[in-house]
Order: C-alpha cells, then structure tokens, then sequence
C-alpha cells in the first residue's frame, strides 16, 4: 500500500498543492480562503506547504468554498486521509528532530537522490561504527539507549539503496576529505572506506570522489545538499516535484521551486565535470587507497 511506504509527508505535500490550485482556480487570496474557512492565514500557509494533515471535513469544506468539482474533491478528500498515517520511521520519533522528520519520508519515497557531502560521510553510507562516532559527538550529549536507537534508524534508513523492489538510485560526489579525516580509530576509518568500495559496485550507485587536485569545484560554493527525485506515472509526469534538501545545525530547507533545483543540478553537473571520472574507476581507486592508509 503506499501509504505504507510513504507515510504522511508526500500525500500531504500532494494535499498542500492541490488545495493552492484550487483556491487560485477560484480566485482566492490567502486572506479570503481564511475569512471564509474562519482559519488563521497561518493555519492556510501550513495546508498548503504539505506542514500539517486534514481531516476529511476539513477537505471537503474546503471544496465546497472553492467550488471544486465532485470528481477532484473526491481525490482531495482520499489524499487527507493519507496524510494521517504514519510511517516506520515514527517509532523512533523520541530520537528524530522534527525538521528531519520530513527528509526520513521523502527519502524513502524518493526513486533517485543526487548530492554532495564535504565534511563525512552521507548517512545512507556509513556504516554502524562509523554512525555511532557521528551521532555519539553530539555537543548537545547522548546517553547509550538513545544513540543506539539512532544507529538503528540511520542502519535502517539504508535499506532504500538495496530492498529488492525498485531501489533507489544514487549519485553522490564526496570530497576527498571526508575520505582523509580520521573518525574514530585506523579500524572504523578502513572499514568505512571498503564499505564505499562495495556501494560503488552496486548498478543503482554512482559514487565519485572530488580529489584535492581537482582545485575549486560548485560545491564550494553550495556547500552539502541532496536533491530528491520521485517516481513518475505511467505517462511520464512527475507524480510529486524534484526537491532539494539543504542541512543545518539546528534545522533544514527544501526547495522545490524550479529554478532552486535547476541550480544545484548545475552544481552537481559542474562537479561531475571538473572531476573527469564519468565511470567513477578513479574514484573507486582512491577508495581502495584510503583503505589501505587507514590500515585496511
């Protein structure tokens, strides 16, 4: 079913979107819908950028004011019962920041994903060693359970890259520090660098290395970012819009206007060039060799 494995995020977004439609479809400011729902301008702007779920009434009032035709109110009102449910992720809601929420579903929605990291290594690739360092260094402190819990969910985030139906596809650009920066001991380092090794093999995994002699790249610039790609229908048509995801410390955006997306799909392009390794066979070499200084 998919709402199993969506969860909430996407048919809320989905909702948001058609909701906007339809209230400028009836020529509605924000401000009118509002007045005539008795809602707040706030409560509005949460509908309609996917922030909250509905109610079934709520929808169906809603149609009612704007003058949606039967047939869309009914798709309308069966994606707001989507957005109430809840995805895997949810049971380890005592350990998720609520703006990372958003990211562990549209992930696991995603069908390609396509980023850069310059620091460490992306959390769909670490290995349980190494997650465990990251998530344990937390200025903030960590007890046992709850990073243990957080291993966990990053181990099990993974499985998109190998569950058997349809996995997604990755494309990721990593500068080579995050290759030479020890985290934890000789060990951990080695065996992260041969558990890149085996991604990079993977048909649906494209992994590249941005070496220092490579000089000044996008992603300088740009800094970390993901950007999410979804299924299409039948047709072709892109059943929910390209997003980018972009990491903070203390929060996170997403952009999913097209000329955002357009401009870090440029940069990850303009990487792609400046490394020269279209097959990733210099990348994987350089894997090889960071193993090996780590003692692997």
């Amino acid at each position: 079913m998919v709402v199993e494995m969506l969860g909430s995020t996407v048919p809320r977004r989905q909702l948001g979107r058609g909701r906007r439609e339809a209230r400028m479809a009836a020529r509605m400011t924000v401000r009118a819908a509002a007045k005539a729902l008795e809602w707040s301008e706030a409560k509005m702007w949460r509908i309609e950028t996917g922030q909250v779920s509905m109610r079934s009434h709520d929808v169906q009032t809603m149609c009612r004011v704007y003058g949606v035709p039967d047939g869309m109110a009914e798709v309308l009102t069966g994606l707001a019962k989507e957005t109430r449910a809840r995805g895997w992720w949810h049971s380890y809601g005592d350990v998720i920041p609520s703006w990372f929420d958003v990211f562990v579903a549209l992930e696991g929605a995603a069908s390609e994903l396509r980023g850069y990291e310059s620091e460490l290594v992306p959390g769909l690739f670490q290995t349980a060693a190494y997650a465990r360092i990251v998530l344990g260094s937390d200025p903030a402190g960590v007890d046992a359970d709850e990073l243990e819990r957080r291993v966990l969910l990053r181990m099990q985030r993974q499985s998109l890259i190998t569950r058997p139906t349809d996995p997604a596809r990755l494309d990721v650009v990593l500068n080579e520090a995050v290759l030479r920066r020890p985290v934890g001991d000789r060990e951990v380092m080695a065996s992260q660098c041969r558990h890149l090794v085996e991604l990079s093999e993977l048909p649906n995994v494209t992994l590249r290395v941005a070496p220092f002699a490579a000089g000044m790249h996008g992603g300088g610039n740009s800094g970390p970012f993901t950007i999410l790609r979804f299924p299409t229908s039948g047709d072709g048509r892109e059943l929910e819009p390209p997003t980018v995801y972009v990491e903070g410390y203390t929060g996170s955006r997403y952009l999913d206007q097209p000329g955002e997306v357009g401009r870090f799909d440029d940069v990850f392009d303009g990487m792609v060039r400046t490394i020269r390794d279209e097959s990733g066979e210099r990348s994987k070499a350089l894997l090889r060799e960071a193993a090996r200084e780590h003692g692997g």
